[in-house]
């Protein structure tokens, strides 16, 4: 086993780890830890909300969490070498929840999804399902079931749901710009166009009074991806992935956390994963000077890994840039009609048994393909949706006898 560089304790919150991470972005928060260039180690993840969400049967936790203190990463990783101008480089060698099974802690044998409630953040679909919901899946090696999802069994494809490095102070300052120039366009929109930074509930790692203070008053929360890779969500970005982040600061002081089982195109529950805690094995390098000679300044670029379940069947759906609510058209809008594709793959699941939230969370889950299949058909950009119909116990597939529905009962809800 590699070295582990960053340690977990599953009974203890972040801020009581021997070593504690951060939940903000900020080239103030001090390295953790240091790893060699070319160097293989370890690193343990806590689940994102730090053990706010029970293995249960209620909603409520999903309702009432506090995401002021979310995401909880570890690290960050100081990279010997690394300088302002290259590129660091990333293996992700293996990953997986907790090795123990049959524990409390998320990760230790069972994972969850949720539907975020509108006025804490929603969903992709929050219009539609504005309330919370949940679901607890269960690990069976690569597979997963869930209870409150009955009839569905699938291979995940396992990922860090966010990964990244720090920003530079320029950088930081952009961030912070740009993103309240967005919130004062619509400043009392639910849920809110961004997440200003925000003292409460703030954790600087390993930094002195001074620092932690810079952190909590102009720390970049972590829910966006931006240009130093942060929470991307990427379900192919699994073991045997590469990638090669732009450096911002000495170091590059990577971190990462927010690991998922399994996850579908797009995430779009908001906690549409299913959620665990667990471990990474990485190795990192460093290009140096690497940003201006492969043009890579904005964003990360990767490589995907091999590994992925083999499905061979889908069935799949479109949408369109049309609101059928109203029946107004849109121009070229991509999201509006990835949405409707989402949202007719949910109505045909309805016809066997599902309920919305449950198919909602079966697109959240499963690994869906989701693709931009025409942006140049002026006014309606198409977005398609594949659905893997081997992770149903019956046959989903349109034929001449009609849908068989079975009552599969509900997820958690709130009381």
């Amino acid at each position: 086993m590699p070295e582990i560089l960053f340690s977990h304790d599953p009974a203890k919150p972040m801020a009581e780890q021997s070593v504690p991470g951060h939940n903000r972005w900020h080239p103030d928060i001090p390295a953790a830890a240091t790893a060699r260039s070319g160097q293989e180690f370890r690193v343990e993840c806590r689940e994102w909300t730090d053990g706010q969400i029970g293995d249960n049967d209620s909603a409520n936790d999903v309702r009432d969490v506090d995401l002021n203190r979310c995401h909880m990463l570890s690290g960050p990783i100081a990279v010997e070498g690394a300088e302002p101008g290259d590129l660091l480089v990333v293996d992700l060698l293996d990953l997986g929840p907790i090795p123990q099974q049959n524990g409390p802690t998320c990760g230790q044998g069972w994972g969850y999804s949720g539907i975020f409630a509108k006025i804490n953040g929603g969903g992709f679909l929050t219009d539609y399902y504005p309330d919370a919901y949940k679901a607890i899946w269960d690990f069976h090696g690569g597979e997963t079931t869930s209870r409150h999802i009955p009839g569905v069994r699938f291979t995940g494809i396992s990922h860090p749901g966010l990964m990244g490095v720090a920003p530079s102070p320029g950088l930081l300052a952009r961030w912070n710009d740009r993103e309240r120039a967005l919130i004062a366009t619509d400043p009392d929109r639910v849920p809110p166009l961004a997440l200003p930074p925000l003292a409460d509930q703030t954790l600087a790692g390993r930094a002195d009074s001074a620092a932690a203070a810079r952190v909590a008053a102009d720390g970049a929360r972590t829910v966006p991806p931006r240009e130093n890779g942060g929470n991307h969500d990427i379900k192919n970005f699994t073991r045997g992935s590469r990638v090669f982040y732009p450096v911002h600061v000495p170091g590059a002081m990577l971190s990462m956390g927010d690991l998922h089982f399994s996850q579908g195109d797009g995430e779009i529950n908001f906690c549409g994963a299913i959620e665990m805690a667990g471990f990474m094995d990485l190795r990192v390098e460093v290009i140096k000077n690497g940003m201006a000679t492969y043009g890579v300044h904005n964003n990360p670029v990767f490589i995907p890994g091999r590994s992925e379940p083999r499905y061979s069947e889908w069935l799949s759906f479109i949408g369109i840039s049309v609101d059928h609510r109203d029946d107004t058209n849109a121009y070229m809008d991509a999201t509006l009609a990835y949405r409707n594709a989402c949202l007719n793959a949910i109505e045909y699941l309805k016809k066997w048994g599902y309920t919305g939230e449950q198919a909602y969370l079966i697109l959240g889950t499963a690994p869906i393909e989701g693709r931009i299949s025409g942006v140049v058909d002026i006014p309606n950009a198409c977005c398609s949706l594949y659905l893997p119909t081997e992770i149903f116990d019956q046959d989903i597939r349109p034929g001449r006898g009609g849908p068989v529905p079975t009552d599969r009962g509900q997820v958690c809800v709130t009381s």
